[in-house]
């Protein structure tokens, strides 16, 4: 060691004399304390708070998200619902539409049965009507041709009666027996002849 007037040489030079150590060593000491005693409970204080409320942020993105998943869940659940309630009502609407045509179809055709027998029984009535006009007519027709024919007056009701059902029963049997062998002709004759 050198003494404190000489002065220091070769690798001397880098380390400091005692002293300078010990002061050190106290002012490192003094700070180290007072920056474990102060300074470090608030930088610790602050990491815990700013760590609460990084772990504060993180559950309540979790639960965020968790009711998210929830509510997409059961949107998605409504959702299926609503199709399946859909798809129900088309089907109901279908089946009903379905029927309303069948009933509708049911009553047009009681209805065209209802017109077509109103028809035929006013042909009916209307063919009694003229057959009843048509005998009166060909009654008094005839009577006045037998009259003329005969020569003497058949103004006698009974008598005229009996001669108009007489001539009308003929000329029914006439047209009968003309009607009948229209019908038999094209069936009995077959094929004519030239005709494959």
């Amino acid at each position: 060691m050198t003494s404190a007037h000489e002065t220091p040489s070769g690798i001397d030079i880098f380390i400091p004399p005692f002293y300078d150590w010990f002061w050190s060593l106290i002012i490192v000491g003094i700070l180290a304390l007072v920056f474990l005693k102060f300074a470090l409970p608030k930088i610790n204080a602050v990491l815990d708070e700013r760590t609460a409320k990084i772990e504060g942020g993180i559950a309540l993105a979790e639960k965020v998200q968790a009711e998210a998943a929830d509510a997409k869940a059961q949107t998605e659940a409504e959702l299926v619902e609503a199709r399946n309630v859909a798809a129900g009502i088309k089907d109901e609407a279908s089946s009903d539409g379905a029927a309303i045509v069948a009933e509708a179809k049911a009553k047009a055709q009681a209805e065209a049965a209802r017109i077509v027998e109103a028809a035929h029984r006013q042909i009916e009535a209307e063919r009694a009507s003229a057959v009843v006009s048509l005998r009166e007519e060909v009654g008094g027709l005839a009577t006045e041709l037998a009259s003329r024919i005969v020569g003497e007056s058949l103004a006698d009701d009974a008598r005229q009666s009996r001669v108009i059902d007489r001539f009308l029963d003929d000329l029914d049997a006439g047209l009968a027996g003309k009607a009948e062998a229209t019908d038999s002709a094209p069936a009995s004759s077959g094929t004519e002849p030239g005709q494959a």
